[in-house]
């Protein structure tokens, strides 16, 4: 008699074919006037539960142009597997043509000439046209935003995440989980939650002087799906007083709380869950182990990580989809449960190239009235580039590459620290930078621009720490994010190292010279976690350099030696 895992392993593989089958459609066509809507959004309607993905949009309603990570190292049991499959390897994995759409959306390579070609991707609206499209082939499918929403751009700072409130409002999520969102303090997410018209969950979300379940975000929410009771539990990022300044949100306690999450999973099924779905904002390596400690999670859908994948990770008998982030991908996962279990599933990572999917009117007329107030103020040219423009990658990107330099020359320091954060579109060279292009990758409610003194033995400690944050062999002590981005200041990393011996021979780039221990060092940075921090606000300082500079040309950075990889 075939098992449960049996079953779900061979419908892993029949979605491995439909997968590479209805994503080759997009994936293998070898122009973009060939590419039409209908080919991304045709799907093959499976079982009787659909599920709807979105994570990570971090504010980002127009289309954008987003560059993929070209380096994403895995470590212990991940090292090698996806999400750290990167560039022609990963094209090899999947089967993916070079020059292809699909070339273009999950990989890095020859980015700048695939993106002239195959042009934008994202936008809220188009987003709004594949969501309506699946509801028209299967209506009471449940849409899930993983988070990382309220957060990331120039209007959603200056409305305090009531702009992404009404657009996402408009797309009529069901539920939703948290991350940033908390940085604009915990008063303002009380009042958006108290207001929200769809679920906010998180299981791991506690009150932190009672150490108690907090009542405004309840662990989870029964929907009846398809003759199907779906319980859809939320998990919050669990490291939020950590990563991000905990004095904005000190009435909230966080953590994974897997045991919690094994007494929800238990209690759901108790009360006659049929499917159990997660939506997380843990990171997928850590939505991995969560998955392998926890039973009787159907489906994780992950966030936190940016992460894109063109199938899904079996775990046991866990799914885990990756949706990828900055509104660039839908995922659908569409399930045949019957007798109170998960028989199987199809699934389709959905990319939205903007110039092929259609507008939907009504949310675009949404988004306009957001930004109408601050139009003048968003399109202001400050300068051009010469070079690309990108965020992501294990330990630089030339975005945080120029801000670094920034630092440098505004704030008068030795040494520039940026932190590894995920978020934020690509431009391509002969772009005009304007002001919203730097607040989209700027835009915090704790932006200051501190400048200060520290021993280089102090920057050796701050190097080692955020290295275990990225490197550590066990996903439950890594917290998201990158490396910190350094300017001035080059180093080798041994990633196979414990904490403490993985950072050496620290330079000081002006110089030459080795970082002495007992040296003091200018050092300006933004982002700091302690409150009260001074300076002048990340924004206006790189805004200041790229005005003084005009067109700004990022050299390839070469100041990180990386071993062990």
């Amino acid at each position: 008699m075939i098992s449960r895992r049996d079953f779900l392993q061979t419908s892993m593989a029949a979605s491995a074919i439909l997968g590479a089958s209805s994503y080759g459609n997009w994936g293998r066509l070898a122009a973009q006037q060939s590419l039409t809507q209908d080919q991304l959004l045709q799907f093959d309607t499976f079982g009787n539960v659909s599920l709807i993905h979105v994570t990570d949009i971090h504010a980002q309603m127009k289309p954008i142009y987003f560059r993929e990570p070209s380096i994403n190292i895995g470590v212990g049991d991940n090292r090698g597997e996806v999400p750290h499959v990167t560039g022609a390897d990963f094209r090899k994995l999947y089967g993916i043509d070079d020059g292809s759409p699909s070339h273009y959306a999950l990989s890095s390579g020859d980015f700048t000439a695939l993106a002239q070609g195959y042009g934008r991707v994202g936008g809220l609206d188009r987003v709004a046209t594949v969501i309506n499209q699946i509801r028209a082939d299967r209506p009471d499918a449940l849409l899930l935003d993983g988070g990382d929403t309220w957060h990331g751009s120039y209007t959603c700072y200056h409305t305090e995440g009531q702009d992404m409130v009404n657009v996402m409002n408009a797309l009529k999520p069901d539920a939703m989980t948290f991350h940033w969102e908390f940085t604009l303090g915990s008063d303002r997410v009380n009042e958006i939650v108290e207001n929200l018209p769809f679920a906010a969950l998180g299981q791991n979300i506690f009150d932190a002087e009672w150490d108690e379940p907090a009542e405004l975000f309840p662990p989870y929410k029964f929907f009846e799906r398809g003759g199907v009771k779906v319980a859809v539990i939320g998990q919050a990022f669990p490291y939020m007083p950590i990563a991000n300044p905990g004095w904005m949100f000190p009435e909230y306690a966080f953590g994974i709380r897997d045991e919690n999450m094994q007494a929800m999973v238990d209690e759901v099924r108790a009360q006659g869950a049929e499917l159990v779905v997660c939506l997380s904002h843990n990171g997928f390596d850590v939505d991995k182990k969560m998955a392998g400690i926890v039973s009787g999670i159907d489906v994780i859908l992950s966030g936190h990580t940016h992460d894109a994948l063109p199938e899904p990770v079996l775990v046991g008998e866990t799914i885990v989809v990756a949706s990828g982030s900055n509104g660039k991908f839908v995922s659908r996962v569409d399930l045949d449960v019957r007798d109170g279990r998960m028989m199987g599933f199809r699934h389709k990572l959905i990319p939205i190239f903007s110039d092929v999917i259609a507008p939907d009117a009504d949310v675009a007329a949404v988004i306009d009235e957001q930004r109408a107030p601050y139009e003048d103020k968003l399109s202001e040219v400050i300068g051009q580039t010469g070079s690309l423009l990108y965020r992501r990658g294990n330990f630089n990107g030339t975005w945080d590459d120029l801000i670094c330099d920034a630092l440098i020359s505004e704030r008068e320091a030795d040494i520039a620290l940026s932190p590894g954060v995920r978020w934020g579109p690509s431009l391509l060279p002969g772009q005009d930078i304007t002001r919203e292009d730097i607040w989209n990758v700027t835009s915090m409610t704790y932006g200051a621009a501190y400048r200060s003194e520290m021993t280089g033995e102090f920057l050796h400690v701050i190097m080692e720490d955020v290295a275990d944050n990225l490197f550590n062999p066990d996903p439950y002590y890594q917290q998201g994010g990158d490396m910190v981005r350094t300017g001035g200041l080059g180093y080798r990393i041994d990633v196979t190292k414990p904490q403490g011996e993985r950072i050496t021979e620290m330079t000081l780039l002006k110089t030459g010279e080795k970082i002495d221990p007992a040296t003091t060092y200018q050092v300006a940075g933004w982002a700091s976690v302690n409150e009260g921090t001074e300076g002048p606000q990340i924004w206006d300082v790189v805004e200041n350099h790229v005005r003084k500079q005009g067109t700004v040309t990022v050299d390839p950075n070469n100041s990180v030696t990386v071993v062990g990889a």
